[in-house]
């Protein structure tokens, strides 16, 4: 029992160090540049933009082959943002941005096929087969994945609800 005990340790170790070693000769550096442009974008990997998630959209942002308004779910907000990182002029007037959404289950209309759940970056629709699905608040992202995966069309786009730790006063109107 010992000897086996000691020699499971003894591997453990040494395959764990030479993994160490590994991660450290074989690493690749990530281009600092890049990784900065995802960081401002919403990170969903949606796939609204064309491009195969938020990592594609900020290596076509950074070699000049996208605009920094590509971004629907991020809105005029985050194109601004990366506009001013890639120190580039743009203008936001043909940028929609029709505020935060919400994606809601009709639950009358749902017949549980799954669709939606197969099809949602974050993971913010629970449900199982044959079965009413919800959407999670705080995992949703408004990306209308679901939405146009969903053959009964119980699935609506609506935007947030504004309740008390969401509400943000509107600034004055100029007199």
């Amino acid at each position: 029992m010992i000897a086996a005990l000691l020699s499971l340790t003894i591997l453990g170790l040494t395959l764990g160090l030479m993994l160490g070693i590994a991660g450290k000769l074989l690493a690749v550096e990530a281009d600092s540049g890049i990784a900065a442009l995802e960081a401002l974008l919403p990170g969903t990997n949606c796939g609204q933009c064309g491009f195969p998630g938020c990592s594609g959209a900020a290596t076509a942002i950074a070699e000049g082959r996208s605009s920094p308004a590509c971004c629907p779910p991020g809105g005029k907000a985050v194109a601004q943002a990366l506009a001013e990182k890639m120190g580039v002029s743009l203008d936001l007037s043909s940028v929609a941005d029709a505020g935060p959404k919400l994606a809601r289950v009709a639950e009358d209309l749902c017949i549980g096929c799954c669709r939606c759940l197969k099809t949602c970056p974050t993971d913010a629709i629970v449900g199982a087969s044959k079965q009413i699905h919800n959407v999670l608040k705080e995992a949703c992202t408004g990306c209308e994945a679901c939405a146009s995966h969903c053959p009964t069309e119980a699935i609506q786009i609506v935007p947030t609800p504004v309740t008390l730790p969401h509400w943000v006063m509107p600034r004055p109107l100029p007199a």
